[in-house]
């Protein structure tokens, strides 16, 4: 989101996922299940892995 510089309420337009809970992913509210990273992953077409940072991706 930031690199794009798009708001919550256009990566929900963008992936089909409520603003609360892409509010609540980037809060740290709550984890993503993996059909909810891959419908992230769709929309913003990006890979899964772009999605995270890890030092193991």
């Amino acid at each position: 989101m930031n690199e794009r510089n798009l708001t919550i309420r256009q990566v929900s337009v963008m992936t089909g996922l409520p603003r609360s809970t892409i509010s609540d992913i980037i809060s740290g509210r709550s984890d993503p299940r993996m059909n909810t990273l891959e419908q992230l992953a769709i929309g913003l077409k990006v890979k899964i892995t772009d999605l995270f940072d890890s030092p193991y991706k």
